[in-house]
């Protein structure tokens, strides 16, 4: 490959206070699902969350 054709990606540092924003943002997120999904009076997303979660070997029950 010639030098033209290789593309470097560039990094660039979030600083820290960003990172934990993200972080936090991300870890709530993930926590409304887990809630909205465990304790979901709709039955598809309570059993397709259940089926994956046995699919996954972690038991439930």
């Amino acid at each position: 490959m010639s030098s033209s054709t290789l593309t470097h990606a560039s990094t660039t540092s979030l600083p820290l206070s960003k990172r934990i924003a993200l972080a936090v943002g991300a870890s709530l997120l993930g926590a409304l699902l887990v809630y909205f999904a465990g304790f979901s009076h709709i039955d598809a997303v309570h059993n397709a969350a259940h089926d994956t979660r046995h699919s996954a070997g972690f038991p439930c029950h």
